[in-house]
């Protein structure tokens, strides 16, 4: 037999061979993607720290009734992780508000804990919308607040009496956002959600988990808009009130993509973001996160959003520490491991509280030294 027959010949029967020594796959094995989440063996060095390295700013945090609540409870809490300072974005305005700082002030935590202020925005038709606004914003301001907090609904799901969704950037809403500036207020806005929601509920949605857990997350691509829709609305709002400071909540939803996000803040000089809710979006990319970090560490905060004291030490391992392939505690929102930073000093203290000392009323720098 020649070669031209015989090589051919002989990988077949060889392959043949193997297949019929090969174990048959056992088809009624099966287990969920939920379900399917093994410890890893890895054998790497682990560090948990329970506290910041530095005295540092949350300043996104929600605490519905701080009117009533035990604010010596909520500062042992900050002390055991090393938070300096909180911001209550929750505050409600008026006589909610009031209530809060009455508290703050006879509790004697005025350095401590800080209220932004929020607003209503769907009374936008009455006649004295703006006029009432504006003068609720005054009067904030003179009992303690000190920032604006915008909901993901205002943009989202408020409506007017003719049942259209109010856009962040309709035009009646300008001098709002010039007051905010005037008041020295930042404004801490959440626009939109992970566009992921917006995207099909397929095997392709890194969401997919989460939109399964909490359907009402899910959204049609025109529900109330578009992903891009609603962020541009915010965007403009950025651009064009340019003696205003804003905060992007949730990295503007860009945790994915710093790349763009960069781009963001090279074009609007007047945008700040924060950390919050993202961790595990930065955690799974240390090489990407840590350029820009660097590169734009005089324009991101920390923030949290949830406050949980348990949840705290995973953002500090993130930030703070070289550890490899460790979890996320949410694995709804990550199934994927994490890895550390590990951001220099330098880098830390500016996103702990260095660029909320800038961009914060009332923060006392001295608070922090000798820290």
């Amino acid at each position: 037999m020649s070669h031209k027959f015989f090589l051919p010949l002989l990988f077949i029967l060889t392959s043949l061979s193997l297949m019929a020594q090969r174990t048959p796959i056992d088809t009624s094995l099966h287990i969920d993607f939920e379900s399917y989440d093994p410890p890893s063996s890895l054998v790497v060095p682990e560090h948990h720290p329970m506290s910041a390295s530095f005295p540092f700013v949350d300043v996104h945090s929600h605490h519905w009734r701080m009117e009533k609540q035990d604010l010596h409870k909520l500062i042992r809490e900050m002390d055991s992780l090393n938070m300096q300072v909180v911001v209550n974005l929750s505050g409600r305005g008026g006589k909610a508000l009031k209530g809060m700082m009455d508290n703050i002030n006879k509790s004697g935590y005025q350095d401590r804990i800080v209220c932004f202020t929020n607003i209503n925005i769907r009374s936008i038709d009455d006649p004295d919308f703006l006029e009432a606004t504006l003068a609720q914003l005054d009067y904030d301001a003179s009992i303690g607040a000190r920032g604006l907090k915008i909901y993901k609904s205002q943009g989202m799901t408020n409506t007017d009496k003719a049942g259209n969704r109010i856009r962040i950037n309709d035009p009646r809403l300008d001098p709002i956002w010039a007051k905010a500036g005037e008041l020295g207020f930042p404004v801490l806005i959440h626009s939109a959600d992970p566009p992921a929601f917006w995207q099909p509920h397929d095997a392709n949605n890194e969401r997919w988990l989460e939109l399964k857990l909490r359907p009402g997350r899910k959204r049609g691509p025109d529900n109330p808009a578009s992903w891009e829709t609603i962020i541009g609305e915010a965007h403009d709002i950025f651009r064009r009130h340019k003696n205003t400071t804003f905060i992007a909540a949730h990295m503007a939803w860009y945790p994915n993509n710093l790349e763009k996000l960069g781009e963001l803040l090279d074009d609007i000089p007047n945008l700040y973001v924060e950390i919050g809710a993202v961790i595990a979006e930065l955690g799974r990319q240390p090489r990407a996160a840590n350029r820009f970090f660097a590169k734009y560490q005089d324009r991101v905060l920390f923030g949290k959003d949830s406050y949980k004291p348990e949840e705290y030490p995973t953002y500090f391992r993130v930030l703070e520490t070289d550890d490899e392939y460790f979890p996320y505690y949410k694995r709804y929102h990550a199934f994927w491991k994490m890895y550390g930073l590990d951001l220099p000093d330098e880098v830390l203290e500016k996103l702990y509280y260095k660029n909320a000392l800038k961009i914060i009323p009332g923060l006392d720098a001295g608070m922090w030294e000798g820290k």
